[in-house]
């Protein structure tokens, strides 16, 4: 828990743009088995987070709506912009993780499902958001007149999606306001060009959408290390070499339209002594350069 507000304490003093936490419940496997690691609850850390920074955005990325409802979601996210004085960001996504699902006995629908379950979700929770009181009547949920108080802070509280397909693309284009995705430049643009075809077939300008990219960055002068990462099974996903290579892939993924870089912790080491060597390296590198 210290690690987590000192690295939101360091980033808000260096000017950093956001503070992003995972909302899980173990490790992921990329199947059903199970896995130990300490991992908090986020709606439990964003408080503490907002609570010892004063400009940095906060939220996390993403609560998925396999887990919650959007009336809790939409309190939480109301609460904690005020606790955080109008930086909130909600983040949303329709829930993937195969073990935790299974291990805490939460159903995972079918995709198709799942879908039409995060469809009707954000659009009750930006209402919840935006209007004094909510009606809706869906497959998956019913609300009656549910009042909206307070409101946010912000005139306008951003949800962001986390999403790479295109329909959960034209639902983020039309229901959200910022959209995120995974991948090195070349697949982040790929994956965005799909979000762009989903805004132009709902009538909306990509360009007014913030748009953020992620990728498991490591910091490296190692041949063998990078090629093993530029083999592996999340190569896609991760970026590994020099500086000057990151500063690179930065420009690349601004030329395709991303406005936010996120840079994940778990890349940069397997101890907190590691990663906050490795944060302050990449401020003072990468950060301070482009």
């Amino acid at each position: 828990m210290g690690e987590v507000l000192d690295l939101a304490r360091w980033a808000d003093t260096r000017g950093w743009f956001g503070f992003w936490f995972a909302d899980h419940y173990m490790p992921n496997t990329g199947d059903e088995s199970f896995s130990e690691g300490d991992v908090h609850e986020v709606w439990s850390i964003l408080p503490a987070v907002a609570a010892v920074t004063s400009t940095i955005r906060v939220g996390p990325l993403v609560s998925p709506t396999s887990v919650h409802h959007p009336a809790v979601l939409a309190n939480r996210a109301v609460t904690l912009d005020h606790v955080s004085d109008g930086r909130m960001v909600l983040g949303l996504g329709a829930g993937w993780q195969v073990n935790e699902h299974r291990a805490y006995g939460i159903e995972l629908e079918p995709p198709k499902v799942r879908v039409d379950r995060f469809e009707e979700a954000i659009q009750i929770i930006r209402s919840l958001l935006d209007d004094d009181r909510t009606t809706f009547d869906g497959t998956h949920y019913t609300i009656t007149d549910a009042p909206s108080d307070p409101s946010p802070i912000q005139d306008v509280l951003p949800i962001v999606v986390g999403t790479k397909g295109p329909r959960m693309c034209r639902i983020t284009a039309t229901h959200a306001q910022e959209w995120n995705t995974w991948g090195e430049p070349t697949i982040a643009a790929e994956r965005r060009a799909i979000f762009t075809t989903a805004c132009e077939r709902v009538g909306v300008d990509p360009s007014t959408k913030h748009q953020s990219v992620q990728a498991m960055i490591t910091l490296t002068s190692d041949q063998a290390v990078i090629e093993e990462i530029d083999g592996g099974p999340r190569a896609e996903m991760s970026l590994a070499g020099s500086p000057e290579k990151v500063i690179d892939a930065i420009g690349q993924w601004g030329a395709a339209g991303f406005d936010e870089v996120i840079v994940p912790d778990f890349s940069f080491g397997e101890t907190a002594a590691e990663r906050a060597e490795n944060f302050a390296r990449f401020d003072e590198e990468i950060v301070s350069r482009v």
